[in-house]
C-alpha cells in the first residue's frame, strides 16, 4: 500500500535557525516558509535529491508542535511520510485492521494534497502521515 518516503518532519525550537544549518552548512536547498494555520504549523522543506525533510515550527500556542517542543525542548523528529496512490482506500484499510486514523477524514496538506495521520501507539511509536501521490 505505502508508496515512496515522502519526507520525514522534525519540529524545531528555531525555524529560521535550523533552516539556515540545512542551506549554509549542509549546502541543501531550503524552500520558504509557508503557514498552514489549519495545522498550526509553519514548515520549510529541505529537499534532498530522493526524498525531503520538513522543518516544523508552531503557528500559535494551541498547535500541536508546541506541545511537541514543550516535551522536547530541543526540537526532534515529528513525523514520517509515506505517499498512497489513493488515500480514501489506505484510510479504509488501517482503519479495517484495528488501527487508529488521527483524522479519518483526510485534511490538504503542506503539498496541497490530502493527508492522514496515523496513531503513534499503533506504529511503534511513531507518528505516520499518508499523503495522496
Amino acid at each position: 500500500m505505502i508508496g515512496n518516503l515522502n519526507h520525514v518532519a522534525i519540529a524545531v525550537p528555531d525555524l529560521e535557525s535550523a533552516a539556515a544549518q540545512y542551506r549554509g552548512t549542509l549546502g541543501a536547498t531550503v524552500s520558504e516558509p509557508l503557514e498552514l494555520p489549519e495545522h498550526g504549523v509553519v514548515t520549510i522543506f529541505v529537499r534532498l535529491p530522493n526524498t525531503s525533510i520538513e522543518l516544523l515550527h508552531p503557528l500559535g500556542e494551541a498547535s500541536p508542535i508546541a506541545k511537541f517542543l514543550e516535551r522536547n525542548p530541543a526540537g526532534g523528529v515529528h513525523h514520517i511520510c509515506y505517499e498512497v496512490k489513493d488515500i480514501h482506500a489506505a484510510v479504509k484499510r488501517v482503519t479495517a485492521d484495528g488501527y487508529r486514523a488521527l483524522n479519518p477524514t483526510p485534511k490538504i496538506g503542506a503539498h496541497g494534497k490530502p493527508v492522514v495521520f496515523l496513531h503513534p501507539k499503533d506504529f511503534n511509536g511513531v507518528l505516520v502521515e499518508l499523503e495522496e501521490a
